[in-house]
């Protein structure tokens, strides 16, 4: 399954060569610490689903030693592997340029980005051939788009979310929604599994 997760990182090897440049604009932009910690966190395993449909790569895959529950394990086990390493790359960067950010940056993108991973991972193994590059894409956009309207336009009731918030103990919020996004993500590892296994290719 090493060789699984492995084979996202070897495939986009020239692609990787956009990933820092790519970074830096959002960094550079001024773009609020989470958002660009999960845009870099996006790039790697997103990409890997747009690939595979180019190349039809599942046909090959099928035709290896490997189950089809081990390739869609793979799938989830090396998204969270390329987010915890897109995430510490983007904190040095933020570090170099002076960037500020606190760990709970760190958290809300780790979450968000496993919650959108959760929602779409299933999705990519019912679209049809063809969709997945234009979801991804409309998707990328969309969140980036609305991240920053909703963060410039309605701060006044962020501020209030947050401070709701604050009433509790950060442990136990922390708590909850690692829970709830864990559990999340186990459904749709199960859901995306389940439905990889009835695909005919």
């Amino acid at each position: 399954m090493l060789n699984l997760i492995r084979r996202d990182l070897i495939l986009q090897k020239k692609q990787l060569y956009i990933f820092i440049p790519y970074v830096l604009v959002f960094v550079y932009m001024g773009f609020p610490a989470f958002l660009t910690c999960l845009i870099a966190s996006i790039f790697i395993p997103f990409n890997a689903f747009t690939y595979d449909e180019k190349a039809e790569t599942n046909i090959l895959l099928n035709s290896l030693p490997y189950t089809r529950g081990e390739i869609i394990a793979a799938k989830y086990i090396g998204a969270i592997v390329y987010m915890l390493l897109s995430i510490a790359l983007s904190s040095v960067m933020m570090l170099v340029f002076g960037k500020s950010f606190v760990w709970t940056d760190l958290a809300i993108a780790s979450g968000l980005f496993m919650l959108m991973a959760a929602f779409t991972f299933p999705l990519f193994q019912i679209l049809k051939p063809g969709y997945i590059g234009l979801t991804i894409v409309i998707g990328f956009v969309s969140t980036v788009l609305l991240s920053r309207f909703v963060f410039e336009s309605y701060s006044e009731n962020v501020k209030a979310v947050l401070s709701f918030f604050d009433r509790y103990p950060f442990s136990t919020l922390f708590t909850v929604s690692t829970i709830i996004v864990l559990c999340l993500y186990a459904l749709s590892w199960i859901l995306s599994t389940t439905i990889y296994r009835r695909k005919a290719f």
